[in-house]
């Protein structure tokens, strides 16, 4: 497993990759995880953050992710990936489409593995409220993110 570690907005985060696909991202656990890396996933990744935070969007669709879950967590974290930046779903919405329960998507949300890329900050309460986080500060990091996306709280 190679690691990659880079400064942002909303603190050090840390890139995990086996072989071609990143696994992971983690705050503030890469301290001592290299600032360059080898793994190609891994620059692409971290220059496509980089791009992120500088702009409120990016394409991580190209970028090949294997997040180790069960099936139904692999699915939800699909379709959280196809909500596009700046744009918002309530947990309702996508147990719909999901044909489960609200709750079982939050699960799958507090579960995922790579943050950001696959963006369950995205995901809101269906009052519109933010609700919690599982990355960086909690909520206040979701709502910067979505703040920088230009949601509107």
């Amino acid at each position: 497993m190679e690691t990659l570690s880079l400064k942002t907005p909303v603190g050090e985060l840390t890139l995990f990759a086996d072989g071609d696909a990143v696994i992971a991202l983690s705050w503030g656990q890469g301290m001592d995880a290299p600032h360059t890396a080898k793994s190609a996933v891994l620059n692409q990744a971290a220059a496509l953050l980089k791009d992120y935070f500088k702009t409120g969007t990016a394409d991580f669709s190209a970028l090949k992710i294997d997040p180790a879950g069960t099936p139904f967590q692999k699915r939800a974290w699909k379709a959280l990936s196809k909500i596009k930046s700046g744009k918002t779903r309530s947990y309702g919405q996508l147990a719909a489409t999901l044909k489960s329960g609200p709750r079982a998507v939050g699960g799958a949300c507090a579960a995922n593995p790579i943050p950001i890329i696959v963006p369950c900050h995205r995901v809101l309460a269906a009052d519109g409220k933010v609700g919690n986080y599982s990355g960086g500060e909690g909520a206040n990091t979701k709502a910067f993110l979505l703040r920088l996306e230009g949601v509107d709280l």
